[in-house]
């Protein structure tokens, strides 16, 4: 995430990490699977493996919500549903403007999971006054000048910017100085905003970068292999398994 700020508190006011908080989307989406296919009960060890996460992890996640489940049965899949709809705020209907209505822009209009999790698209915005009028996802779009006025009368919290980089600090200070106190930024650029202003940077570039990065160390990895060189990786694993006993585990370290 990107912003301005130098410091952000560790916890919510609730006391549940950020963490752990990052984390309530992926159970919901593995937990929403399960209800669709009527889904009871999940063990924790099964409901990890679908999050993509350890069990004990998830065991500690779900401690915060003062969800323990039942030992021989596991987690009942609909209350969970409801427990993390309702800590993530999705109990209730979240207005929506999105500014920039280009390929981007439009896509996100065009997404059909906005309603079924809890979000509305109240508004999509754009400076090009050409666009005004047209409609995008059964949206008309409306002009900049009136941003500040629709976030006003729709009591919308949350931005989306799918604006240029060169626009989206300017947008980002119209969105907060109109009240907007959550931004979702898919601009590439870094927005500076005030303290209690939560941003979420999504940079598709960024991320494809570091694809690049581990395609590029497995091919170096399998050049080395075709040649007999050990790469580092590989060299670590062999002082590792040098290092274990006859029966090939590690002493435990005791705590200190």
């Amino acid at each position: 995430m990107a912003t301005g700020r130098t410091h952000r508190p560790a916890t919510r006011s609730r006391g549940i990490p950020e963490a752990t908080v990052a984390r309530l989307p992926l159970y919901l989406r593995a937990l929403t699977a399960l209800s669709e296919r009527s889904v009871p009960t999940v063990s924790s060890e099964e409901l990890a493996a679908a999050a993509g996460v350890n069990s004990a992890k998830l065991r500690k996640d779900f401690s915060y919500l003062g969800s323990y489940g039942t030992r021989g049965v596991g987690y009942d899949v609909e209350y969970l549903v409801y427990q993390i709809s309702r800590e993530l705020g999705l109990t209730q209907d979240w207005p929506v403007v999105i500014v920039g209505i280009g390929n981007l822009g439009a896509a996100l209009a065009n997404y059909g999971g906005f309603a079924s999790r809890g979000f509305r698209v109240a508004a999509l915005i754009d400076a090009d006054p050409g666009m005004a009028g047209k409609p995008v996802a059964g949206i008309p779009v409306q002009h900049t000048d009136e941003l500040e006025k629709i976030i006003q009368d729709d009591g919308v919290s949350i931005g989306v910017i799918a604006t240029p980089a060169g626009a989206a600090q300017q947008v980002c200070d119209r969105l907060v100085a109109a009240g907007v106190t959550s931004i979702l930024n898919f601009a590439p650029t870094v927005l500076n905003v005030p303290e209690g202003v939560d941003v979420r940077k999504v940079d598709l570039s960024i991320e494809l970068q570091i694809l690049a990065f581990h395609e590029q160390r497995k091919a170096g990895e399998e050049a080395a292999a075709d040649v007999g060189v050990v790469p580092p990786v590989a060299a670590r694993k062999q002082q590792h398994s040098a290092d274990q006993g006859p029966d090939g585990d590690v002493p435990a370290v005791m705590p200190a």
